[in-house]
């Protein structure tokens, strides 16, 4: 298999360090200001955007991109702190639902903003619409290629 020329790995790592460093200084702001790690803010944002704001804990792993272990990890952090809480599907015993709680409602709301001032300094207002368009459309051309 041939190398990556320098023009490929200077995209390539470029793409990884930058994310890497984006979700780092989200978390950090969102950590420190609000006592509210990235991940979590992610789950109470899939959680408020889900019908009746709850889904299945399989549901949510695929959401954010965790094994069944580690959502189940997660929402514990997040249950303890009466942001999230579980209930069983009266429909099917295997079954196990994430629901936000007032209380992370509210959590989730005094962080929003947070979250998205730092997405748009960091990333939105680096571009004009043009750029955001380009990278949009690049996203989904490897969106594609990443479906097995």
């Amino acid at each position: 298999m041939k190398q990556l020329s320098a023009l490929e790995f200077a995209a390539w790592g470029g793409f990884l360090r930058t994310h890497a460093e984006l979700v780092r200084a989200l978390d950090r702001e969102l950590e420190t200001r609000h006592g509210l790690p990235l991940t979590q803010y992610e789950v109470l944002l899939h959680l408020e955007a889900a019908p009746e704001h709850r889904l299945r804990m399989s549901e949510l792993a695929r959401s954010v991109l965790l094994s069944q272990s580690g959502i189940t990890r997660l929402v514990d952090r997040l249950e303890a702190r009466g942001l999230v809480e579980r209930a069983p599907c009266a429909e099917d015993r295997r079954v196990l639902w994430a629901q936000l709680t007032d209380e992370g409602a509210a959590c989730l709301a005094e962080a929003r903003p947070t979250h998205l001032a730092g997405v748009r300094a960091r990333f939105v207002d680096q571009f004009d619409e043009d750029g955001l368009r380009a990278l949009g459309d690049a996203w989904e051309r490897l969106q594609a290629t990443a479906v097995p």
